[in-house]
């Protein structure tokens, strides 16, 4: 990383903006990281596994990650309708930055106490 002048720089031009886009939301890390512990996840487990979001935002969210490249949904053609989720190559890059945010919390945690 090279110094460069502030009032030049511009955020909207760094990796670190790009990756932020893609991950930023109230559940997006919620998502990512229950994939990255469990797998393969249904959509009623991951409902159950994060508590407070809503069928409509969940689903929201999934499109989003979906969209991105970042998680994969696979439909089962049965009734009632199965859907799986999981991370993509793309997301699944993702987990070593995943594993330090876990690390520096449990690192960390009881440092305000």
């Amino acid at each position: 990383m090279g110094i460069e002048c502030i009032s030049s720089a511009k955020l909207e031009d760094t990796g670190f903006n790009y990756t932020m886009s893609l991950i930023q939301g109230k559940y997006k890390m919620f998502i990512l990281y229950t994939l990255m512990e469990y797998g393969i996840v249904r959509f009623n487990e991951m409902k159950r596994y994060i508590g407070g979001i809503s069928y409509k935002t969940l689903s929201a969210t999934l499109k989003e990650l979906e969209t991105d490249g970042l998680v994969c949904r696979k439909e089962y053609p049965q009734v009632p309708p199965k859907v799986e989720y999981s991370l993509t190559e793309r997301g699944k890059s993702l987990i070593p930055i995943l594993d330090k945010l876990c690390s520096w919390g449990d690192e960390h945690r009881q440092d305000q106490k």
